[in-house]
């Protein structure tokens, strides 16, 4: 729903071997190395195994597009149609319109807001992927095109630093390439693809996240109040990196760095400031999620029974219900992360997934736990990791979760609810 530095590590590969110009035979002198043009950064430098992750991000990226060409055809809204719709028509589906409006209009057009009747309280979305989408929409006239874009470019910086992450914890390839396809291939992973702020989040978050694993702490800090203007899950990060410094600082130069860990909490107070200036309430976000989508608090067992009694109590549409289904398997998920997490006194990471579950599952009933899957990237650094343990979890993902992307994906594509 919305930086003096310690000295930096080495990046993690080396620079191209060094060439060396030809000297005459006349030349005096020793020969002096030539510096390569513009080399890329040091994030941009594809490492032993990226290519791969590239090529698999690039393949899944054509499936999905496939998919939603094929759903233009196949399930039209007017059955009768002889045109199929365009292949960008399917991507705009739900909270994408708020997104869209908040970009075009602002959060408060023609003096309208939460005073007014019919009132869509967009305010609960935070400002950072609609001032993305202004931007890109002054080079891509298309706003459908300009999300794609946006959720495009964010996904292939995500896959690379969830690779990296992976790496530079096991200090195995595989198992980043491995992360990277559980997280494609994911159940929810079409809202990566989608003009929505998931691949937008992760491409702040997982290189914050990596940055602070190399003790860079200006470069996490600004990245993560960034996250922050996206997602509120970003304040749950800039937990788990003040955490993270808390247990890793071993130095006075190191503790310099730690007024850089506020600078998250930055992007919150701003956006809080600018609905109090129009609304008068400083809880102006908090209220509009309580007021569209039940989001005020309730004990984490009563949000269980509310849920269950949706998913399996017949008072709603089966599309509902199913997927109220997958919001309470998606919460024992997350609890069994949790608790392996704090077995493996990964105490960073759990403190993120924890603030994240309690979040989410204290409102009136679960909404978006699967879609929040996927922002947890120690599940997939996990399941990459047990994986090379056990072969046949690998094959049991590919054959039995995988092929429900597909089915998310249909449905979310169609207009119908897909958490």
């Amino acid at each position: 729903m919305p930086v003096s530095s310690p000295q930096r590590r080495p990046v993690e590969l080396p620079d191209s071997p060094t060439t060396w110009p030809p000297v005459r035979e006349t030349d005096p002198g020793p020969r002096r190395p030539r510096r390569s043009l513009r080399p890329l950064p040091g994030f941009l430098r594809l490492g032993p195994g990226e290519r791969e992750v590239v090529w698999l991000y690039l393949l899944t990226r054509i499936g999905i597009w496939a998919t939603a060409g094929a759903v233009g055809w196949l399930f039209p809204a007017d059955g009768e149609a002889r045109e199929p719709a365009s292949l960008l028509s399917p991507w705009q589906q739900w909270d994408w319109w708020f997104y869209l409006h908040i970009a075009q209009d602002g959060y408060f057009p023609g003096q309208a807001g939460p005073w007014t009747a019919g009132w869509d309280n967009r305010e609960a979305f935070l400002p950072g992927f609609p001032l993305a989408l202004r931007a890109v929409h002054t080079v891509v006239p298309d706003w459908a095109a300009a999300g794609a874009l946006i959720s495009f470019l964010s996904g292939g910086v995500a896959v690379l630093a969830l690779a990296r992450i992976a790496r530079h914890h096991l200090a195995d390839l595989e198992t980043g390439r491995r992360a990277v396809a559980f997280l494609l291939l994911s159940p929810c992973a079409v809202f990566l693809a989608a003009g929505y702020t998931e691949a937008l989040f992760l491409a702040l978050a997982l290189p914050a996240w990596l940055a602070a694993q190399r003790q860079n702490w200006p470069a996490a800090a600004v990245l993560a109040c960034l996250a922050c203007s996206v997602r509120v899950t970003g304040l749950f990060l800039a937990a788990a990196l003040a955490l993270h410094f808390v247990l890793t600082a071993r130095s006075r130069a190191a503790w310099r760095s730690a007024p850089w860990l506020f600078l998250p909490a930055l992007a919150p107070a701003l956006y809080s400031w600018y609905l109090h200036t129009r609304t008068g309430d400083w809880m102006a976000w908090k209220h509009s999620q309580e007021r569209g989508w039940y989001r005020d608090f309730h004990t984490p067992w009563d949000a269980w029974t509310n849920t269950w009694d949706a998913a399996f109590h017949h008072t709603h549409p089966t599309g509902y219900a199913l997927m109220w289904q997958a919001e309470l398997l998606a919460m024992v998920v997350g609890v069994v992360l949790l608790a392996l997490l704090v077995r493996g006194r990964r105490w960073p990471e759990a403190l993120y997934i924890g603030l994240t579950l309690w979040a989410l599952g204290t409102s009136y009933w679960y909404t978006s736990i699967p879609r929040s899957t996927l922002l947890w990237w120690p599940l997939w650094i996990g399941l990459a990791s047990w994986s090379l343990k056990r072969p046949r979890i690998r094959t049991a993902y590919l054959y039995v979760v995988a092929p429900l992307s597909t089915t998310v994906a249909i449905t979310f594509l169609t207009g119908r609810w897909a958490g």
